[in-house]
């Protein structure tokens, strides 16, 4: 699959097959992440694998924007250093790995961990140091339905609304 197939067909997944991810693949999305850019090449981040199967399901359990995350073989969570922009540099390395997944024929949801409290449970459950910012858990899992490797369905605003020429409001029409 080449890049533009991955970015036009990707679609946001929660429901994984129960088949674990092998190695390859998990060091295929490690690197992914860890090959992304980063500003002033800080690389702020941190990748926690975990495929324990208790300690998804408590992580399902404890990210309520994320109840899904207990049904994936596979949990990445990403944190990062408090340094500027590093949530940012972070959001480009799991875009990367989503597209990595999504060649692979995985899928993946950006979990957000929005309240304090859930935070840092879950940074106590991983192991992440005080000093860290847990950005999300991402699940991983192949994906349960096999037709959705090319049906991009995704509900968008058209290029016109949202792409500007030379200054905002000429839209680009090209």
């Amino acid at each position: 699959m080449d890049v533009n197939d991955a970015v036009l067909t990707r679609l946001t997944i929660r429901e994984y097959k129960p088949d674990p991810v092998p190695d390859e693949v998990v060091h295929k999305l490690l690197e992914a992440g860890r090959l992304s850019p980063s500003s002033q090449n800080l690389q702020p981040w941190h990748f926690i694998v975990v495929r324990d199967n208790e300690t998804i399901r408590r992580l399902g359990e404890l990210a309520t924007q994320g109840p899904f995350i207990g049904g994936a073989p596979l949990a990445i969570a990403i944190a990062t250093d408090d340094t500027p922009r590093a949530q940012l540099d972070a959001g480009r390395a799991l875009q990367q790995m989503e597209l990595v997944a999504w060649e692979e024929g995985m899928g993946t949801c950006f979990v957000g961990i929005r309240e304090a409290a859930q935070n840092q449970t879950i940074k106590d459950l991983l192991g992440i140091p005080e000093h860290l910012v847990l950005l999300t858990v991402l699940p991983f899992g192949y994906r349960l339905h096999a037709n959705m490797g090319r049906v991009g369905r995704r509900n968008r605003k058209s290029l016109e609304q949202v792409a500007h020429v030379e200054r905002f409001g000429q839209p680009y029409t090209g």
